[in-house]
């Protein structure tokens, strides 16, 4: 994927780019930042790509770290890695002159690509377990393309500075959205979703997108952090979806969105077994009811419909912050 060179960063002080320089001034390291430009990486990636040992690929990783030219963030037992944005006016040139069709560059390309195979590998195997019961799941009501669709017309045509999907599971809605945002980045509690959304992301080409492990009701980022905030079918697994909507809306930045998809009530009760669902539905006035709660004014809410008796209504609810002016989005409802 080719760099953004003209990525807004701000400038880096004479004394921190010496040491920035410094730090990306050795073979490995130079070589770990090419890879990183692909999309974040573990140290045991890292050792398998660059075939040396996991202590000299973790000291050259704590230089990079403390150089402010990468990023680490842990994910369970797991350490991930990504280039750092605050350094990104000073890489973003040197590593988009690098040629990457000579060796050594052209040999790490390859075994990271066969590192992503085997990682999409793996993902799908644990995919396959869980796939029977999406497919029930997703029998129940209206075809997920029609709710993504749904989605973008609800966002309309608003830049989308930062974004943020809370339960990301398999990463299909930043796979939608991902694309029309300046960063993103996708929360979930459970490491083995994160490495199915990683690799179908890295499907799609996503592979810059940032993947974090963490809770959704105490989600690990500052406040007004993100332009758009995603809580897509999350709500109806959860003890306490108030607590996450106030979560959520912590992320939201001054005049920014949330977006909100779940169940409308239902009496499918079934799917508490089945699918291990707390929350059978939610109605359209009980998620505006949490979101203004937590500071949120709901501008619009949809229902969309299903295509037979005794299936599930998918609503979207989308939010924004009350500082915003109201003026410019009144509140609707509409059904489909």
């Amino acid at each position: 994927m080719s760099i953004e060179a003209t990525r807004e960063t701000g400038s880096v002080p004479f004394p921190e780019a010496l040491g920035v320089l410094r730090a990306a001034a050795e073979e490995t390291r130079l070589r770990i930042l090419a890879l990183l430009v692909e999309g974040e990486l573990s140290v045991s990636d890292l050792t398998d790509i660059l075939g040396q040992s996991q202590p000299r690929i973790s000291r050259h990783l704590k230089l990079l770290v403390e150089a402010g030219l990468v990023e680490r963030h842990r994910e369970g037992a797991w350490a991930f890695f990504r280039l750092a944005e605050a350094r990104a006016g000073l890489a973003d040139p040197l590593l988009s002159g690098l040629d990457r069709t000579a060796p050594p560059l052209s040999e790490d390309r390859a075994r990271l690509d066969a590192v992503r195979a085997q990682r999409a590998e793996t993902a799908q195997t644990f995919f396959a377990r869980l796939a029977p019961k999406w497919d029930e799941l997703r029998s129940l009501h209206i075809c997920e393309t029609v709710v993504e669709a749904a989605v973008l017309a609800a966002l309309g045509d608003r830049p989308i500075g930062s974004l943020i999907d809370l339960g990301t599971g398999t990463g299909r809605i930043l796979g939608l959205l991902a694309p029309l945002s300046g960063r993103a980045t996708g929360l979930d509690s459970s490491h083995a979703m994160l490495s199915v959304a990683r690799a179908n992301l890295e499907r799609q080409g996503l592979s810059r997108v940032d993947l974090r492990q963490g809770d959704i009701h105490a989600p690990p980022f500052a406040r007004a952090s993100f332009d758009l905030v995603v809580v897509h079918q999350v709500l109806h697994y959860l003890d306490d979806p108030a607590r996450a909507l106030r979560g959520a809306a912590r992320l939201v930045a001054p005049g920014g969105r949330l977006l909100v998809v779940d169940f409308a009530p239902h009496e499918l009760e079934f799917l508490r077994t089945a699918q291990a669902h707390r929350r059978l539905g939610f109605s359209a006035d009980q998620v505006s009811g949490w979101l203004a709660e937590a500071g949120l004014a709901t501008i619009a809410t949809r229902d969309l419909a299903p295509r037979e008796s005794g299936q599930l209504t998918v609503t979207l609810w989308l939010a924004q912050d009350e500082l915003a002016d109201a003026t410019t989005e009144q509140p609707q409802r509409a059904v489909a």
